[in-house]
């Protein structure tokens, strides 16, 4: 029991989906659920990326064996297949029955994200709209958690729109380690139809429109924090680009460029959540 359990988590995706429902969780505080209401958010938000993580490794465990992924339980044969099935059913349905004790039009966001997350699982994985998931699931999550607020008001377009910016720079940065994996096994989506290169740039100037949308749109002047973060975040990649381009062993500058990546979704994160104080 105690195996399968620890399969299952390792099945989940465990980090992005603690990032994404700790997001959801810090979001949901900056604008001001009471407690129960962040509880709410954090279970919802939770069953969804358990559903969608584990739908990906079903979906991608075979894959996942011909590249030697020892680390997917799937792939080497740690979990059943019939286990992460239900598991994914049961956290699908969990997902619309938990939204449903915010509100309906709340209900419908996180719905929709979910949707959206497991259409990117299948088909659009290997598709030129392989970015499309991302970009709605990621501008829902924001909307839901406002939404999902008793008598909040509807959510301003900047915060969903850099959202949106977020998740698809995530899209793009969450591919550059696993292109040559990808080519063996024939996803083709919109970052490997792009190359590397193409990839890196779509990341780096999706991350930083995300940045600034986050410093310009809330009502009144930009803060010095905001302004800075814009800053930073161009600083990052130019710093990246050259290490990149000065580094002696093979493949350093997708190292740099990815990590680089990481650091400003992480200022961009820290932006969303305490902007969503102004909403």
């Amino acid at each position: 029991m105690s195996s399968t359990v620890l399969g299952l988590v390792r099945a989940s995706h465990p980090e992005p989906t603690a990032a994404v429902t700790t997001v959801a969780g810090l979001l949901a505080v900056g604008v001001g659920h009471p407690p129960g209401g962040v509880v709410a958010v954090v279970l919802t938000v939770a069953a969804s990326q358990f559903a969608v993580g584990w739908t990906n490794d079903l979906l991608d465990a075979d894959r996942d064996a011909t590249v030697g992924r020892t680390d997917k339980p799937l792939a080497s044969g740690a979990l059943g297949r019939r286990t992460v099935a239900v598991a994914a059913a049961m956290a699908a349905t969990a997902t619309v029955g938990l939204a449903l004790t915010t509100n309906p039009a709340a209900a419908l966001c996180a719905t929709v994200a979910l949707v959206s997350a497991l259409l990117y699982d299948w088909p659009l994985k290997s598709t030129p709209l392989s970015v499309l998931p991302y970009t709605i699931s990621f501008g829902a999550l924001p909307a839901f958690v406002v939404l999902a607020l008793p008598g909040a008001p509807p959510p301003p377009i900047w915060l969903v729109a850099a959202a949106a910016l977020l998740g698809a720079g995530a899209h793009f940065a969450n591919v550059l380690p696993d292109f040559a994996d990808d080519a063996r096994t024939g996803i083709r989506g919109l970052p490997h139809r792009l190359g590397p290169a193409g990839s890196r740039a779509a990341a780096v100037g999706l991350l930083i429109a995300a940045t600034v949308t986050l410093v310009l749109g809330p009502p009144g002047p930009p803060t010095g924090v905001g302004l800075a973060a814009v800053v930073a975040a161009v600083m990052i990649f130019i710093l990246a680009w050259y290490l990149g381009r000065s580094g002696d062993r093979p493949g350093a500058r997708p190292v740099a460029a990815f990590r680089a990546v990481l650091l400003v979704a992480l200022i961009d994160v820290v932006l969303l959540v305490t902007n969503g104080r102004l909403v």
